[in-house]
């Protein structure tokens, strides 16, 4: 039925470590819900958060857990409830026996554990080793898309799919012969064919893991507002805001590094060139809030 979802017995993806297992129950808007299994005399923490706004409730299914609440020993049990929200310092808790609960987090963190996003960048670190002029090209496009999201005032978890997403955009490429990422002169046709392809082929990936719902976001970032890009010549409002962002991330840094081709440009000269082709290639608000950024970190004066 159009809008429901069924699991049954199973979980979209369990991480493991010597004390606890965390499985992922389901995802989205900017919600992870999640069960835990903690061994026997295990310890294990709640960190405050950075963001005021993000809340964690987690609920005992069953086994026992103790903690120290301002000098006093508290003890948990099955169905017993805790939250946290603006917590001002670490709770460490103890599992009595083996102990499982589910938790709720308004902040999705479980991407930062999970295998599938970590074995999706390391087919980008290939990608990257394969081409020396590109190392470290998605960090850093991740870290300039975020910038200018937060510039935006995307809401939260917009801005968490779009970090993963420009971290995965390149992942493609990993199909493109290393003698083509690496030539020196201008492509061929159908060397050029073959680089067209990498967007779809990084979706494609992503679609078969449990973060399909970012495909669409690394599928368009090559697309342009006035129809001109690939693979599918997308237009306008067509094309994701979060893609907009990656597309005009990735074309500065592509800019602003050295290429088997030519040497990097300046910042300045890199973004005379987003401003003049906003409007037609780049979406004018992007392009302007990421001019704010690098004026803000002194990149251009």
């Amino acid at each position: 039925m159009k809008g429901l979802d069924i699991l049954k017995n199973g979980y979209l993806e369990t991480v493991n470590n010597d004390s606890t297992s965390l499985s992922l129950l389901g995802r989205g808007n900017g919600i992870e819900m999640m069960k835990q299994l903690v061994l026997k005399d295990k310890i294990f923490f709640l960190y405050p958060s950075e963001d005021a706004d993000v809340q964690e409730f987690f609920y005992i299914l069953n086994g026992e857990i103790e903690t120290e609440v301002n000098g006093e020993i508290v003890e948990l049990g099955p169905n017993d409830f805790f939250s946290s929200k603006n917590l001002e310092a670490t709770v460490q808790f103890t599992a009595k026996t083996d102990v499982s609960f589910l938790s709720v987090s308004t902040a999705p963190v479980f991407h930062y554990l999970s295998n599938v996003i970590s074995a999706l960048r390391k087919v980008g670190e290939t990608v990257e080793r394969k081409d020396p002029y590109t190392f470290q090209h998605s960090s850093r496009v991740a870290n300039y898309a975020v910038k200018i999201a937060l510039k935006m005032k995307l809401r939260k978890e917009r801005m968490d799919n779009l970090f993963i997403a420009s971290i995965l955009h390149d992942i493609g490429k990993v199909n493109i012969p290393e003698e083509v990422l690496k030539k020196p002169a201008k492509l061929t046709d159908e060397e050029f064919a073959l680089v067209k392809k990498h967007p779809t082929d990084g979706a494609a990936m992503i679609r078969e893991t449990i973060y399909a719902d970012l495909a669409d976001i690394v599928e368009q970032h090559h697309e342009r507002i006035d129809g001109s890009g690939y693979p599918f010549g997308l237009k306008g409002e067509e094309i994701s805001l979060e893609a907009k962002i990656i597309g005009v991330a990735d074309t500065f840094d592509a800019m602003t590094e050295d290429r088997a081709y030519r040497k990097a440009f300046s910042p300045e000269f890199a973004m005379q060139e987003l401003k003049r082709l906003a409007g037609t290639l780049y979406d004018p608000e992007v392009v302007d809030a990421f001019e704010q950024v690098l004026y803000q970190e002194g990149k251009l004066s």
